[in-house]
């Protein structure tokens, strides 16, 4: 011992040039016991002078990594030899490695053990890898939660054929076929966040209803995955000689600890459809299949996705997101967490609150927020102008900070721990692995750091309209006024006194609102909600220069945006939005009927410096294709919505640029005929694709060869002299070449080509006239086609030069003044151009 110690003492100081005074000794110590345990085990210690020197370092930074080295050398022995120590490893490559490493069990008692060695080994090569400054932060957390992932399969495989053995295999009572369990990772394993010590979230789930067959007693699904569960719950987190692997929480479950532990797909469903509280939404934000049954688990998690992400614009849930903050606050203060990374103002939970918010309360509408982890969401945000860019870049920037201050938190004793330590070498320890020289610098920076993520989130969840001069006089009688109504002796004076010119109207709308069926039927919150918005709305509408007029227009909006009192929620948390629906209803009526029929156009309201401005054509096409390119193409209905969305809000720019006059009268209906432009192209391309992807293209045969045939929209009217107006009818005429009547598409499901052409006419109709969730985007005019209601919906261009030259009214080559090629073919636009030109 003597020997070790002094061998140790008498490196060179070179080598230890590195690391701070103060924690030399305790390395030092450390290397004379992982010496002397790889001497006595027959292994050589590390003796490469850069790879010592990395070794100096990371156990200078983290004790739990020393005494992995020292209680087993062969760890650190074997990840060198095998050179996993300086790999990062691929996706997938964790669970088969785990595989690789359990392969042979049968015997479920062998299970823990084996499963401990493996654990303790990966998470050596991961927080070396981590420490020594091979790894960056992303790198770390995948590695972290596909160690959980494989750990989880790797049980689940060792465990099930002993179940099956005593109670045979599981079938669905509907399906007949064979069930496994699903386990959903919720939180940072879901999103691939894992820190070091972090409890792995997870709920079971399986299928179908039914029973086990083939075994020694018939038991139901639920108790035989209730088994398998329990089994793999403990295969996990019983603290043995060796350790254990992950902790486990299971109470993110429905019905929580009460509930039970796995639960098929439809009581599931159920579950969120009836009971799912806003927490719970946030919770499955990221919730990812980890093992198990990993297709089933989509599926599931596909079926809940309407529970998570609504299909409109939910600003209720910044009120929801800000009591939960509320309550986390509280919980701070109570357990003194003032110097928690995680939970303290500015820590690691406002990061993910404010990318949350944004995915809860649009995610719905727009796909690419669906995901799961928070950089990846912050990056989203950044290109839908959601959040500025230095926002973006100081809450990314600081995430990195934050988290691997987390993880270094933790592997410097494998606890599970956020908070600051007050020990002097620990701190000095922390402050190293993090780059610094000493506490104070590091400790300096990562406050800047925390009220830099405070303020951010301050702005994004301050409640605007609460902290409003709640003193303000006029402000109260409003109130007054929508809580007494007719009652309100003062009623007509108030209004005069701000300047409303027919109070009558006013007191007996309030009135007749407050005594509504519609207003009684909103819930408490809903009410709450516009309790405080009519008193507001008075206040705004009193501004304009007819207040009675304007705050009766609003009223519109407001009665019929009730039947989902987010939107209530979207005006009072956004002044600005407030602000703007009521200068366009001063401005316009046709405003406020439209945003009444079309709720989601109070989106456009919050940022004014695009509400004004319009985009030309070119800008038009992009965005269009911004948003179809993230829609799965085989989702119509999507494809609908979105397009209808893509109208609406582009009519109102328009029209919000037309009132305010920002906008020549001359140019609205360029600006008109270009959105209708735009979308009629890009549905012509999704009908176009769904109907190809069924039937096959259509082509040309007649001449041997298989030329692709064209088909194109002429615009006729309004649409075609550039004079579109807003509520205007598109009329249109729909021509093909496909002019041999035998040609077949080519296709599993082939149909005759003009077969194909009037299905296709049909479809982009359909698609144009149908009122989704998100209402209607044209209305659609086709009986200015040859022979008109009595014709062909799609006429070959040369059946259509025909009628033109022999058999077209006076009228119809009136019309045909101001016909246009606007869609599809190029081949057909000259086709059509010159029969045109002849004909004129």
């Amino acid at each position: 011992m003597t020997k070790l110690i002094k061998s140790a003492l008498s490196i060179a100081d070179a080598e230890w040039a590195s690391l701070p005074e103060p924690l030399i000794a305790g390395v030092k110590a450390y290397w004379v016991m992982y010496e002397k345990a790889a001497i006595n085990e027959g292994i050589r210690p590390v003796s490469n002078s850069e790879l010592k020197t990395v070794l100096y370092r990371v156990w200078s930074q983290s004790d739990f990594v020393a005494r992995l080295c020292i209680n087993a050398p062969a760890r650190l022995h074997d990840l060198c030899r095998s050179g996993d120590l300086f790999l990062a490893y691929l996706p997938g490559e964790a669970q088969k490695r785990a595989q690789v490493a359990l392969a042979g069990l049968t015997n479920p008692a062998d299970l823990k053990p084996r499963l401990r060695h493996w654990r303790q080994r990966e998470m050596l090569r991961i927080a070396w890898r981590d420490l020594a400054g091979w790894a960056d932060l992303s790198e770390t957390m995948q590695a972290l939660s596909e160690l959980a992932s494989a750990c989880l399969d790797a049980a689940l495989c060792c465990l099930q054929p002993g179940l099956e053995k005593d109670y045979g295999v599981p079938y669905g009572e509907q399906s007949k076929k064979q069930q496994h369990l699903v386990v959903l990772g919720m939180g940072k394993l879901g999103a691939y966040e894992l820190n070091f010590s972090s409890d792995i979230d997870l709920i079971f789930a399986f299928p179908e209803e039914g029973e086990t067959r083939g075994g020694t007693r018939v038991i139901s699904n639920e108790e035989y995955f209730i088994k398998l569960g329990r089994q793999l719950i403990d295969a996990l987190t019983t603290n043995t000689a060796e350790g254990f692997v992950f902790r486990v929480d299971m109470r993110l479950r429905p019905f929580g600890e009460s509930g039970a532990l796995a639960m098929n797909f439809d009581a599931m469903a159920l579950y969120y459809q009836t009971q799912g509280r806003d927490w719970e939404r946030y919770a499955l934000i990221k919730a990812r299949p980890v093992a198990g049954d990993i297709k089933q688990g989509n599926a599931l998690l596909e079926s809940l996705s309407p529970f998570v992400f609504r299909r409109y614009l939910d600003f209720g849930a910044i009120e929801a997101l800000r009591e939960m903050k509320l309550l986390i606050a509280q919980q701070v203060r109570k357990k003194s967490l003032t110097r928690n990374i995680k939970l303290g103002p500015g820590g690691i939970r406002e990061i993910e609150f404010i990318g949350q918010l944004f995915q809860l309360i649009r995610g719905g509408c727009e796909p690419r927020l669906k995901a799961r982890g928070i950089v990846e969401v912050l990056q989203v945000l950044l290109e839908l102008n959601y959040l500025p860019a230095f926002v973006v870049h100081e809450l990314t920037t600081a995430y990195d900070f934050l988290r691997r201050t987390e993880n270094r938190l933790q592997a410097y004793a494998d606890k599970q721990t956020h908070d600051l330590p007050r020990n002097e070498i620990e701190q000095l320890k922390i402050a190293y692995a993090m780059g610094f020289t000493d506490w104070l610098a590091f400790y300096t920076c990562l406050q800047k750091i925390m009220r830099t993520v405070h303020h951010h989130f301050e702005q994004v969840f301050a409640a605007p309209q609460a902290e409003s001069s709640s003193e303000d006089q006029h402000k109260q009688n409003f109130a007054t006024l929508w809580v007494i109504g007719k009652e309100f002796d003062q009623a007509y004076e108030v209004l005069q006194e701000q300047g409303f010119q027919q109070p009558e109207e006013v007191v007996h709308r309030l009135t007749a609102l407050r005594e509504s069926a519609s207003y009684r039927h909103l819930s408490s919150r809903g009410r709450d909600r516009l309790d405080h918005l009519i008193p507001l709305a008075l206040l705004a509408s009193a501004q304009t220069h007819k207040p009675s007029v304007t705050f009766l227009r609003v009223m519109v909006v407001l009665e019929a945006i009730g039947r989902r009192s987010s939107y209530y929620a979207l005006l009072l948390e956004h002044p600005m939005a407030l602000s703007q629906l009521v200068q366009l209803c001063a401005a316009s009526p046709w405003v406020s009927t439209y945003v009444a029929q079309h709720p989601l156009l109070l989106d456009e309201l919050l940022d004014p410096r695009f509400l004004y401005a319009p985009p030309n054509r070119a800008t038009l096409e992009h965005e269009m294709n911004q948003l179809i390119h993230h829609v799965n193409e085989n989702d119509l209905e999507h494809q609908m919505d979105v397009l209808c969305s893509f109208t609406q809000s582009n009519i109102l720019k328009v029209a919000a640029a037309d009132v305010s006059q920002a906008l020549p009268l001359m140019k609205v209906s360029d600006h008109l005929t270009a959105i209708a432009e735009v979308v009629l192209n890009k549905v012509l391309v999704c009908a176009w694709q769904h109907l190809v992807q069924r039937h096959g293209a259509p082509v040309d045969h007649s001449l041997g060869t298989q030329c692709e045939l064209g088909f194109a929209i002429i615009a006729y009217g309004k649409m075609g002299g550039y004079e579109l107006g807003y509520g205007s009818d598109l009329d249109l005429v729909f021509l093909h070449n496909a002019e041999d009547i035998e040609g077949v598409t080519t296709g599993d499901k082939p149909i005759h080509n003009t077969v194909f052409f009037a299905r296709l006419a049909q479809r982009i109709i359909h698609m144009l006239r149908t009122h989704t969730p998100t209402g209607a985007m044209y209305d659609v005019d086709i009986r200015l086609r040859p022979s008109g209601a009595s014709g062909l919906l799609v006429t070959s261009i040369t059946s259509f030069s025909r009628y033109q030259n022999t058999q077209a009214w006076t009228w119809e080559h009136q019309a045909l003044v101001r016909a246009r090629f606007v869609a599809g073919s190029s081949l057909i636009r000259h086709s059509f151009e010159s029969v045109r030109k002849q004909v004129l």
